[in-house]
């Protein structure tokens, strides 16, 4: 049970888990923010294919010279995967990593943002 809410069954064989993501939609793109502590570059794909974002990759685990007690971090395979709202502008895509955030910028399409329309008289 404790596995169940600590997040070591990953770490322990239990498989794929999924990192916590913050997703922030802006006027002209939608940005994903994962906690991947410990990953390297490296060691994250960041795929978009038609409409759907997949983010996976592996964080190992780090070798301990002392005995471990407790494990509450994940290590392992991990996978995310969300479908884009609309139409987003691929080539501009951009994904960077820093302090064990990997931060994922879609830009919309021009057909996907939001445009103010004047109303005239």
């Amino acid at each position: 049970m404790e596995n169940m809410w600590s997040g070591t069954g990953a770490a322990n064989g239990g498989g794929t888990w999924s990192p916590l993501v913050d997703i922030e939609e802006t006027d002209d793109a939608w940005i994903v923010e994962a906690e991947v502590p410990g990953a390297q570059k490296g060691d994250v794909n960041v795929d978009v294919r038609d409409s759907e974002l997949a983010i996976s990759g592996e964080i190992k685990e780090r070798e301990r010279k002392g005995l471990l007690r407790r494990r509450t971090r994940r290590t392992g395979a991990f996978e995310f995967r969300m479908t884009l709202p609309g139409a987003a502008d691929r080539d501009k895509i951009d994904a960077s990593l820093k302090d064990g955030i990997l931060t994922v910028r879609i830009p919309k399409a021009e057909v996907a943002q939001r445009r103010q329309i004047e109303v005239r008289s």
